[in-house]
Parts: structure tokens; sequence; C-alpha cells
């Protein structure tokens, strides 16, 4: 055999080191060590003994201590605890995985908070804080009535048994990415220690509870962003990668509802969604009311508008790092990443894999912020199920005992109903973030239309507001669900940036191994454009509901108008007391009560008959401690 001939036979592909799968990578990557589970443990036993401290220690006693913590609580903490729960975990991973599937545009809602916190102080504390509830519906009754109260409680039933399984779901996902285990199989676990110490503790549990969460969340995100840009090669390389693929951006000054993300949508309908969560939200306004005065109530507020910018701008620069990292090879057209809001996980595992605990740590923040939303969620649920489901027909009240059972089996209840939904959410077509501003936003809509027509409109009547809230709840119901169901078939698609698989270091099933994307308004193979409706951006639709809500409701009371001299002026908005057309008596009388109110210095009331006869007196009244009746 000559040489050439022996050179010829060789079968050099032999030589040629054998390219890992994707399935081998993905497995390699599930590395969750004992120490990684030792911090997640760790992380779940000090939230099971602050409820047990609050719980047994420093027991909760009546359902105001249990709902809204006595009223007494710190600025400082409860500011966290709104900041934990506003965030939660979709928006940990929903934030990350928008910026990297559509861009940075989504980030420009920050520019609202601040005329958010602005509004809010004006407008809605004032109202809820001189009214001392527990509940946010009770200001309905005392608007409208009865019938109003209902409607707005079922809304917000609604909202929460549709917001809480996405909120499980979320932490689930980051699970089973960085462990393998099945996302049916921790949900349960997580909602067990979730209802357990909010069971047991109450208000005061899940605000210290969230107090705690807040650091871990803040850790984790800090930790992963900074080791993350120093072995990709720096900020500039996250900053250039991102602007070569058209990541980086501003949104743009189109005019069209139909697009996804214009500086319109995220200015306007963004601010109406922010708006809505943070001012007439039950979970939100529980804790104002746990603040002893306005202004301690005002401080919580600046100090966690001022947190959600900070976090959801880490968010936000956590997307872009994972493009930077993954610029060449798609995880998602791989499959390495299974699902959307699976990708700041597997990121985490790529930068953090090698270093024992520090994974722990990061899904312990995830799970911190889930829990920190749950527990919100089930704690403000067990409260308006109380004020406003049961006490308004029941004859005889409830003992502070057999009220503490009755909210602690609401929250057992609900948690279980929550964690089975969870099987339901798995099937959505869109990742976390979209998904649940747009199922909330079918009640969201109309709550803040209702909400407003109470507080900035004071002609409008029960009647109208009833028929219009139900007016808005239904048709949002249609368009949002339709909308969702398009997207789940596919029949709607968004534009998305591009993409690419030619840098992988792994076989995967190919699709296509050149850059990917999806083009603008794409629809179904079959050609079928779905109604332009559906098509709306889902930014707008907090603002929708809100509309058809308040057109019918002015409708409506134009047809059956009522008297507004009725209506109770502290009721309304500060600034809009003064167009009331209430007589000087009544006005003077109004003052005069909220003076009182506030003062707390008096201990003697005089109360004065028609014939100016002295009824009751305590001690030294002066004329100024007078009030006519």
């Amino acid at each position: 055999m000559t040489s050439e001939g022996t050179v010829d036979d060789l079968d050099l592909t032999k030589w040629a080191p054998e390219m890992p799968t994707v399935q081998q990578i993905s497995k390699s990557m599930q590395n969750f060590g004992m120490p990684d589970y030792t911090v997640f443990a760790a992380m779940l036993v000090i939230c099971g003994i602050i409820g047990i401290y609050f719980g047994f220690v420093k027991k909760s006693s009546g359902e105001d201590e249990y709902l809204v913590g006595g009223r007494n609580m710190s600025s400082f903490p409860v500011s966290l605890s709104l900041l934990a729960s506003f965030i939660s975990g979709i928006s940990l991973l929903g934030t990350p995985t928008e910026i990297y599937v559509h861009g940075t545009s989504y980030l420009f809602i920050c520019i609202t908070a601040f005329f958010i916190t602005f509004v809010i102080s004006i407008v809605y504390l004032p109202v809820f804080h001189e009214l001392k509830l527990t509940s946010t519906y009770e200001y309905l009754e005392k608007r409208f009535d009865r019938k109003m109260r209902l409607l707005g409680s079922i809304l917000f039933a609604i909202n929460i048994i549709t917001w809480l399984p996405i909120v499980i779901y979320v932490p689930a996902l980051a699970f089973n990415q960085v462990t393998g285990v099945n996302v049916h199989i921790v949900t349960p676990f997580v909602c067990i220690v979730c209802i357990f110490y909010t069971c047991v503790g109450g208000l005061k549990a899940v605000v210290w509870t969230d107090f705690f969460q807040t650091f871990i969340m803040f850790g984790s995100m800090l930790l992963i962003t900074i080791k993350g840009t120093a072995d990709v090669g720096g900020f500039s390389v996250v900053i250039r990668r991102n602007l070569e693929s058209g990541r980086l951006e501003l949104p743009t000054l189109d005019w069209s509802p139909l697009t996804r993300h214009t500086f319109w949508a995220l200015a306007i309908g963004g601010f109406v969604h922010w708006l809505q969560i943070t001012a007439i939200n039950q979970n939100m306004i529980q804790r104002y009311l746990a603040l002893p005065t306005l202004k301690s109530a005002r401080r919580a507020l600046w100090c966690f508008m001022t947190g959600v910018i900070m976090l959801i701008g880490i968010c936000g620069y956590a997307g872009m790092l994972i493009y930077a990292w993954y610029h060449d090879c798609d995880p998602l057209t791989t499959k390495l990443a299974r699902a959307k809001d699976q990708l700041l996980p597997l990121l985490v595992m790529n930068v953090l894999g090698d270093f024992p605990g520090l994974p722990g740590l990061f899904v312990a923040g995830i799970f911190s912020a889930a829990l920190s939303s749950l527990s919100t969620g089930l704690n403000s649920m067990a409260a308006v199920v109380l004020q406003d489901f049961v006490k308004p027909f029941i004859k005889t009240p409830f003992t502070h005992k057999n009220a503490d059972i009755f909210m602690k089996l609401t929250v057992v209840i609900l948690g279980t109903i929550c964690a089975a939904l969870v099987f339901v959410v798995e099937q959505a077509g869109t990742h976390v973030l979209q998904l649940s501003i747009s199922l909330g936003a079918i009640t969201n809509g109309p709550s803040f239309g209702i909400f407003n027509m109470g507080m900035l409109l004071p002609w409008i009547n029960a009647k109208g507001a009833l028929i219009g809230g139900i007016a808005g709840l239904t048709f949002m119901g249609w368009l949002g669900l339709s909308a969702e169901a398009a997207i789940s078939a596919g029949q709607i698609k968004f534009d998305t940036k591009p993409v690419t698989t030619e840098g992988c270091t792994y076989s995967f099933p190919q699709v296509e191994n050149l850059l990917l994307s999806v083009p603008p308004d794409s629809f179904s193979n079959n050609g079928e454009e779905p109604w332009a409706l559906y098509r709306l951006s889902y930014l707008w639709y907090t603002m929708t509901g809100a509309l058809v809500t308040v057109i019918v409701s002015l409708i409506v009371t134009l047809i059956t108008s009522e008297d507004v001299e009725k209506l109770d002026p502290m009721l309304v908005a500060p600034f809009v007391r003064k167009y009331l057309k209430s007589s000087k008596k009544n006005a003077d009388a109004e003052l005069q009560q909220l003076k009182v109110a506030k003062s707390n210095e008096k201990v003697a009331t005089c109360i004065i008959n028609e014939d100016d006869k002295l009824l009751s007196e305590e001690t030294s009244c002066s004329q100024h401690d007078v009030i006519n009746k």
C-alpha cells in the first residue's frame, strides 16, 4: 500500500472532538449543590421564624392588628414592603426577558414613577387616611352604596385569583432551570411556607418578611449584574453589543395604539397602569393605612417609588447583560432555556454556577419576591373577604377569635386555589410580564375608573357607577381573554430583536442557523388577520377599561341624576371639596370633625340638642369644642 493510499484511507472525522448536545449542556448546568439548598432553605426558615414571632411571641390580637398592624408601623419597613410586593418575581424575571426579546423601550415606563407619587400624595392618600378604612372597598359603600362595595371587592378577588398563580409560577420556573425539579413539585412547597407565616403572623409578619426579602432581592440582582458584567468583558461590551443588535433604543413616537411599545403607550398607558396598582389596590392601601399619619404614609410612598426605579433599572440592565452573554448563541432557539422567563436563571448558572451558595442566593431572591407578593395578596384577600363578603351579610358580629380563625381559613383556601391554577398559567403564549399586565387590566381598568369617579367626579351616582363598572368588566374580559387566546394560538406575534446561533459550541435541533427574528405585526400561517382591537397594545388595557367604565357611568348618571349636595365632602379628593355646592353650615361641620379627628388632644365632646341644652359634658368644654347637631 502506498503512502498516498494510506492517507486516503484515514477517517479524519474520528479524530474530531464530539460536540456536546444541548441536553448535555443543560444537565451539566443543573449543579445546584448542598450549599445552594442550604442558603435557599435558610431564607424560608427565617420567613417562618418571623411568622412565628408575630404569631406567638408578639401575638396579633383582633382584626385591626392582624390586617393593618395596629396602624402604628414605621415608614421604612413599610416602604420596603411596598417595594417587595410591587416588584414580585414577575418583574425580576419578566423585565430582563422583555429587554432581551423586545429591547429597552419598556424601561421608559419608569419616567411615570415620580408623577404617580405626586398624584397619589394629593388625591388618593388623604381620602383613604382620613377615613381610616381597613378594606379599600369600604370607601365605595360610603361614596356610592353596598352594591358598589360588593362589585369592587369582586373585581379585586378576580384580580388576585388571576395574578397570584403567575406570581407562584415564576420562581418555580427559576428553580426548574437551575435544578431540573418539576415546576409542579416546587409550587405547593412555596405555597405552604407562605400560607404558614401569613396565617400565623398577620400583616406585621408580612411586612417584616418583606423587609428581609427586599435585601435578598437587591443583593442577588446586584451580585449577578456585577459579576456577569466583569466576566463578559466590562460595561462597554454590554452597551456595544446591545447597540449593535438594536436593543438599546428609545421608544418610537408612533401614534398607533396597535404598536406594542411607543412613547405614548409607556407614558400614558404605563402611567395609568402603575397608578392603579399603587393608588387604589388593596395590597398597597393596606400598607399605607398601617402607618399612623398621612405624613408618614407619604414618606413611605416616596421611598417606595425610589426603590422601584432602582430595581426596575437593575432588572433592565440584567436583560442587556443576558444578550451580551448570548449574543452569538440564542438559548431560546437552541432550547437551552425552555421558557423565555428562564433566561436570567440560565445566566446565573453560567456566571455563578462554580461558586457554592451563590446560585442558592439568587433563587432565594426570586422566591423572596414571589413570597412577598403572595403573602400580600393572601393577607389583603382575607381582609376583603371578611370586611366585604361576610360582615355586611351577618347579623351577629364575629368575636376576635372567630374573625382570626375565619381570616386564616381564607388564606389557606385561596393559597390552595392559586397553586392549582399554575397549570393554566403554564399554557399561556406570552412571557409573564405582559401576561400579568394583560390579565390584571381586565379588573384593574374598571376598578380604576370606579375609584376615580368616586373621588374626582362628585356628580356620578351609584346606579351609573354600578352599570359602568359591569360594562367595563364585561368589555375588558372579552378583549383581554380574546387577545390572549389569539397570542397563545400564534395568531398574533410581536416584533422581536434579531438573534443568531452561529456561535454555538453545542449541537441542537436546527431551525435556521442565521439571524432569526419575527417581523412586526405578523400573523398565523393561515393568513387570517386577527381583529385590529385584539392587537391593541397591552399597555393601553387599563386605561381602556377605565374609559369604558367612566363613559357608561356618565351616560347612566345623566339619565338618573341625583342631588350632589348629599355627598359627604370627605369622600372626594381635597382639591375637589371646595367645588361642592354644600351649605356653609355643612362645610363648617365637616371641617370641625376633621380637626377633632386629627388632633386627638381633646377628650371632651359636647353635643347640644335643638333646645341648646347640654346633653353630655366632660370636664372643660369651650365653644371651640362644640359640634352643633
